[in-house]
């Protein structure tokens, strides 16, 4: 399947709807990582938290057999359509606040067909601005990349086995996503993507060697790193290179004392890398 020419002329207009996230979805969020609520109504809200707030909620019969929604407005037209989160950007201006109510405007930046070690893919760009009134207060711009994988075609992907690795910092932010965690996290986000709850369908079909960790949820523990410690994040910039798999020890830290943090299991190769300004 060449997925240039499946798309082609595929050019999904703008959409814009509104929306916000609650307190109670903050305390949710906050149950998960095992916190108190970080945040009350009124005050600002963690840096990418709003995922949590703008949810789509396709019907149970427009979704596909792999549970992702078998058509939406950013969805390209590849058959035997597979989705994985690549990376994104993240640039705030003012935070939104808890309990507020925004704009959300999204809009298509590119499709661009490639190929990879893995075969064909679709990586496509979305950027979303969220507004209060006329104010643009985030921007927002989603990698996200598609494959035409028929069933049951293996990946080749290994479990990673904790190895040798330096100590973490101080800063560190540790889970174990197991299946209760990855659960609880597809239920906050309304995600019914089965790659993330069951077990036979992902290593049968999708052939992955376990459940896979949200890419959104390590991008989430790289951003705990600076807000469990009081710093200010106005931009982020992150990129998913590698799944984890649900009950390996994930660790976020810093990499470096300009803004770099990674998430990953100790002693492999990291999941996300990623850049705080």
């Amino acid at each position: 399947m060449d997925l240039a020419d499946a798309t082609q002329g595929w050019a999904p207009e703008p959409i814009t709807t509104t929306g916000g996230t609650s307190a109670w979805t903050v305390a949710a969020v906050s149950g998960m990582f095992d916190l108190d609520p970080v945040a009350a109504d009124g005050e600002p809200l963690p840096p990418m938290w709003h995922w949590f707030g703008f949810l789509e909620h396709p019907r149970s019969d427009e979704l596909g057999d792999d549970g992702h929604p078998l058509h939406g407005h950013f969805l390209p037209p590849i058959p035997d359509r597979r989705r994985m989160v690549a990376g994104g950007r993240l640039r705030i201006g003012e935070p939104m606040r808890v309990g507020g109510t925004y704009t959300r405007r999204s809009s298509l930046v590119g499709a661009q067909a490639k190929h990879g070690r893995s075969g064909d893919m679709l990586l496509v760009t979305v950027r979303t601005e969220f507004f209060d009134g006329d104010d643009v207060l985030v921007t927002e711009e989603s990698d996200v990349v598609y494959r035409s994988q028929p069933p049951g075609r293996a990946r080749g992907i290994a479990l990673d086995e904790p190895g040798e690795a330096p100590a973490p910092s101080d800063e560190a932010v540790a889970l174990v996503p197991d299946e209760r965690l990855l659960f609880r996290f597809s239920a906050l986000t309304y995600n019914t993507h089965r790659i993330h709850y069951d077990h036979p369908y992902v290593t049968g079909v999708e052939g992955y060697p376990g459940l896979v960790v949200h890419g959104p949820l390590l991008a989430l523990m790289c951003l705990e790193v600076p807000r469990r410690q009081g710093r200010e994040v106005r931009s982020f910039e992150y990129r998913l290179s590698r799944p984890a798999f649900a009950g390996a020890r994930v660790v976020a830290d810093r990499t470096d004392d300009h803004g770099g943090v990674a998430a990953g299991v100790p002693g492999a190769p990291p999941s996300i890398t990623a850049t705080l300004g």
